[in-house]
């Protein structure tokens, strides 16, 4: 029997398969209209008029805006609902469903964390570090860490941060010997390593570093970036800031889910989240280059000296650092498992990286510097 092509046989085809187009929007359109929205209540461990409250909240938007009206993200800052060193073990819990912070916060509970940001990670940039993270095996030692420690949450890292100053000080920092019996604020490892630099170290929240720094409980303190330190009012309470130090060097941040409330979601919705991740890391990196800048000058106008920390104070660092991952390592078995573990991806990678990127600085100057 031959295949009937005449013109009559189309029309009724593309009628009928218009029919059935509208018959299944029809039944779908109920399945959207009526699908419930699932709200999770996130909180940052920043105060809400930081730089780093705003990456919290644009990661929060990406997914909300994917999901449509099937997951919505609420973010609140530092404190709404815990203190910000409290977030790890609260969103455990399912007092909170997620939250937004840094993995070196969770510092108190295994050492090993603070391997995820603190210190000079081998020589890697804080991008490297992600890379080691997603491709070198970091992100199954965070999993078995947290599963030891008991903590059922889903943990994504993303978001490099440039390196933070050394901090803001009364008077500049010359020499080692100026830091020795200051009273100043750090996190993480780096708490040990200023320790065995002579420093008496206060491991204050973000929100509460610069009233310390006015009432005198502090002398000097570091923080992060440009653009929160402005924010927080750290120009205020001190003039100098010494930039460049390896004691937070290749920082990330932490999204953080409650593992039941994770597990719970539909795939669709997971992918939602992956991809707001990377998304979010990279808009991240891209504001912090455009604010940072912008806020640097800011601070400079506002009578601002900045100086660079001297070679003397980075390499006594780096020898402070040796003495405190020998001594961690000695004590705790996944410590030395992931300082292993970075230590090999960074042998490889960075030779590669070294020998591969341009000097920028050499492009810079000879448009901008003395020639």
């Amino acid at each position: 029997m031959s295949e009937d092509k005449s013109p009559a046989r189309r029309r009724r085809f593309l009628k009928t398969a218009a029919a059935g187009a509208v018959g299944a929007g029809a039944m779908a359109a109920p399945m959207v209209s009526n699908a419930q929205t699932t709200t999770l209540r996130f909180q940052s461990t920043w105060p809400a008029k930081d730089i780093f409250h705003e990456y919290a909240q644009d990661f929060a938007k990406k997914v909300n805006d994917m999901a449509g009206s099937r997951l919505k993200i609420d973010v609140l800052p530092a404190g709404s609902v815990v203190p910000a060193f409290q977030l790890l073990e609260a969103v455990a819990k399912g007092t909170l469903d997620g939250g937004h912070g840094v993995v070196a916060y969770h510092y108190g509970k295994n050492s090993a964390l603070a391997l995820w940001g603190s210190g000079p990670a081998f020589g890697m940039d804080p991008n490297m570090v992600l890379a080691w993270h997603y491709y070198g095996g970091g992100e199954a030692l965070l999993v078995e860490i947290y599963k030891s420690l008991n903590l059922d949450v889903k943990s994504f890292l993303y978001g490099p941060m440039p390196t933070q100053p050394l901090g803001w000080f009364k008077k500049p920092i010359a020499n080692v010997a100026d830091l020795k019996g200051l009273k100043y604020r750090t996190v993480g490892l780096a708490v040990d390593v200023f320790n065995e630099l002579g420093v008496a170290v206060n491991p204050l929240p973000g929100g509460e570093i610069v009233p310390a720094l006015d009432r005198g409980l502090i002398d000097a303190a570091e923080f992060n970036n440009a653009s929160s330190d402005r924010v927080l009012g750290f120009a205020d309470v001190a003039k100098n800031c010494m930039l460049q130090s390896f004691h937070q060097s290749g920082e990330q941040f932490e999204i953080l889910f409650n593992g039941p409330k994770y597990n719970g979601l539909p795939n669709e919705l997971k992918k939602a989240i992956d991809i707001a991740v990377e998304a979010a890391s990279a808009d991240m990196s891209w504001k912090a280059v455009d604010r940072n800048s912008k806020d640097y000058i800011e601070l400079k106008k506002a009578g601002v000296n900045f100086y660079k920390t001297p070679d003397a104070i980075l390499r006594a660092q780096l020898d402070a650092w040796d003495k405190v991952i020998a001594k961690k390592a000695g004590e705790n078995a996944i410590f030395k498992k992931v300082l292993d573990s970075q230590k090999a991806y960074a042998q490889r990678v960075i030779p590669w990286q070294n020998d591969y990127m341009v000097d920028f600085k050499m492009a810079y100057n000879h448009y901008f510097g003395k020639k």
